[in-house]
């Protein structure tokens, strides 16, 4: 699967926000009843889906829908624009408010970790696309704005913030592109992950014994097993190191809130006690 292959943002900017946003004109009634542009777009989701990115075109879009390319163009200027309306409805965030987790920022975090690696596994045409651009639809403000209203107590200034999501973002990308290529080369060769390892076992077996690798031979039978959680391991420790951060910060944060407080605290008493030393015996 070849990474980068299609770019958002590579139509018309002001045309694609119209679509987006549903700002601009719209399309008289035409001779196929039901053809909407939401239509469009979710057969086009379903066709990347099945068959890859590289299988969406206009032609093959109105054949999935059973009319003429030309009336697709009433709806949509073309394919750049067609990409960035399917980009914006596949991040459609979910209704649910627990599906950020219970609590504070961590379980959030963590929640929208599995959430956008759970995405890449779903529609893996994702990994495909550069989207280093992005044309922000309704979709993904309404996404990043739920994510942003969990993590804003964190205390962290509004850049770092931005970023925080920014991590968490490449973090599971390069993990759903380990997975997606893993699950390609077993569909490609025909042979299991578990069988692609036997092939190499005699070979890795002798060179163990040969002394020249003595700390991959020290490793443990499970050091390279299927058991152990990569992904979730990663995540917890960025998630460790971001309470370390947010810990810091707060704690730096104390002593300034303190004496802040603190002349805000004497002043009373040192009028009460001014009041009584000046009145009568």
């Amino acid at each position: 699967m070849a990474s980068g292959t299609e770019t958002s943002g590579s139509g018309d900017i002001g045309r694609t926000l119209e679509l987006l946003w549903d700002t601009g004109r719209r399309p008289s009634r035409g001779p196929r009843p039901g053809l909407t542009l939401e239509r469009i777009v979710e057969a086009a989701v379903e066709v990347a889906d099945r068959e890859g990115l590289g299988a969406v075109s206009m032609r093959r879009i109105a054949t999935e829908l059973g009319t003429g390319t030309m009336s697709l163009y009433r709806y949509v200027p073309g394919k750049g624009e067609l990409l960035d309306l399917m980009l914006d409805r596949v991040q459609r965030p979910s209704e649910n408010p627990a599906d950020l987790g219970d609590g504070g920022w961590r379980p959030a975090l963590e929640a929208l970790g599995h959430a956008t690696l759970a995405l890449y596994r779903r529609h893996t045409w994702l990994l495909e696309v550069n989207q280093s651009r992005p044309i922000l639809g309704p979709s993904a403000l309404d996404g990043m704005e739920r994510v942003l209203a969990r993590i804003k107590p964190m205390g962290l200034t509004d850049p770092e913030l931005v970023s925080v999501i920014v991590m968490i973002d490449g973090y599971v990308v390069g993990a759903a592109r380990t997975q997606v290529y893993e699950r390609e080369a077993e569909r490609s060769s025909g042979l299991t992950d578990a069988e692609f390892w036997q092939a190499q076992e005699p070979v890795l077996v002798k060179a163990m014994s040969s002394g020249r690798y003595p700390v991959l031979s020290s490793l443990s039978e499970d050091a390279f097993g299927t058991g152990f959680d990569h992904f979730e391991f990663g995540l917890q420790r960025i998630l460790d190191g971001l309470e370390v951060l947010v810990t810091a910060r707060r704690a730096a944060d104390a002593p300034a809130s303190a004496s802040a407080d603190g002349p805000a605290a004497e002043g009373p008493a040192v009028a009460d006690g001014s009041a009584a030393a000046g009145g009568p015996a």
